[in-house]
């Protein structure tokens, strides 16, 4: 993935981050963040099926916490934080970990000003539950459509093979222990050297926020433009960013808390 244009992209959420901040006198006010890594309990509760990365180890839901506000954003490297909104803005996002607390931070600021919804991840069932609530509401507004899968959810990706057909569908994921492997009568292609062809492919193409976090999004996004596909960022790690830069987003069970 391009790395300038990931650059640009973090540095236009900052811009609007910061003026939205200022608009609403919060830059120099002593808020507390807190960004802690939750457990996976705490996280999504105790889903039926076992097999999210998040259940497997792979990833960690860090949550920042502002005015009572709560935002999430998944991360591979998830790390503690306690500062203020200036500290969070003047952070070194070349980082996973601290693009993970900057997007987290962003997202509970938002809820706080009631500016995005559902930053907070669903529990319990409701994560199962999202994946069929996806795949319906791509059939009812695309129809019948070639889908490429940005990150290997599998409760999402089991779904949309139900609803589409595995020749319909295309995945790519970055976890080696994923990639190369069937799920669901789908091979799991290299998000690394395939994620151009995945775009080619489809018709309309479901992107994990989790990419605003490992820094591949904007290369992801260049691929949609250049091909002229339609395209949904599914979750609450990309709640936030997609408000501030009116990206197309789609999560079912969000939660506002």
């Amino acid at each position: 993935m391009n790395t300038r244009n990931e650059t640009s992209l973090m540095e236009s959420v900052k811009t609007r981050t910061r003026i939205l901040i200022k608009k609403h006198n919060l830059l120099d006010v002593n808020i507390s963040i807190l960004a802690k890594p939750l457990t996976p309990e705490e996280a999504i509760g105790t889903p039926g099926r076992r097999d999210f990365p998040i259940i497997e180890g792979k990833e960690r839901v860090v949550e920042a916490q502002i005015l009572g506000a709560k935002g999430h954003a998944y991360t591979d490297s998830p790390k503690e934080f306690i500062g203020t909104l200036r500290s969070v803005l003047g952070l070194d996002t070349s980082s996973n970990h601290n693009r993970a607390i900057f997007i987290a931070s962003i997202n509970a600021v938002l809820r706080y000003l009631d500016l995005a919804e559902g930053t907070v991840h669903c529990k319990d069932e409701e994560p199962e539950k999202c994946g069929a609530e996806i795949a319906k509401h791509v059939l009812d507004k695309w129809g019948k459509v070639k889908i490429g899968l940005v990150g290997m959810n599998p409760a999402i990706a089991e779904a949309l093979v139900e609803t589409f057909d595995a020749d319909n569908i295309k995945i790519n994921d970055l976890n080696a222990q994923t990639i190369g492997k069937t799920k669901f009568g789908v091979e799991v292609w290299n998000g690394k050297t395939m994620t151009e062809e995945l775009v080619k492919q489809s018709d309309v193409v479901l992107i994990t926020g989790t990419t605003m976090v490992n820094n591949s999004f904007g290369g992801i996004y260049n691929y949609l433009t250049k091909y002229g596909k339609d395209y949904l960022v599914y979750g609450v790690t990309c709640a936030g960013i997609c408000n501030l830069m009116k990206l197309n987003r789609i999560c079912p069970y969000g939660r506002n808390e």
